[in-house]
């Protein structure tokens, strides 16, 4: 199972496109509501999850997705299940996926020291301790980030 955490102002073709792909590749994932069931995106598009945060849970996780956007980056770090869902999967070698701003989540948090990583311009001082290179995504271990 795959969850794609979504919070108000997501970046909607970075939350979408994931799913997506991920379901066509018959992988599980389910959107998960931070603010709710109904998340508005940064662009104004609103989608109906899966399921919200407190119904998510770490049995059968293989990873999470962090959709990037403003202020959905920031409404995702605020949150105490989203950082809890870092953790676990930091702490469990599960796959860690963050686009454009959200990265500097992963960086914020020590995740990313002594490893590469990208994200949006203009994030890169939040990518604490991490080697920040100049393409569209990279794979460090279990962490991907992508612009």
């Amino acid at each position: 199972m795959v969850y794609v955490f979504l919070a108000k102002g997501f970046e909607e073709l970075e939350a979408l496109t994931p799913v997506d792909v991920l379901r066509r590749a018959g992988v599980e994932v389910k959107t998960v509501g931070v603010t709710g069931k109904r998340v508005t995106g940064s662009h104004g598009i609103s989608i109906n999850c899966d399921i919200t945060a407190d119904e998510a849970e770490f049995e059968n996780l293989d990873g999470i997705i962090l959709p990037g956007g403003m202020p959905g980056t920031v409404n995702l770090e605020k949150d105490e299940t989203v950082i809890k869902f870092i953790d676990y999967a930091a702490d469990n070698n599960k796959i860690i996926g963050a686009i454009c701003a959200a990265p500097m989540i992963l960086g914020r948090k020590g995740l990313l020291q002594g490893k590469n990583a990208v994200c949006f311009t203009g994030y890169e001082k939040e990518l604490t301790g991490a080697h920040v290179l100049d393409r569209p995504a990279v794979c460090d271990k279990n962490i991907v980030t992508g612009w």
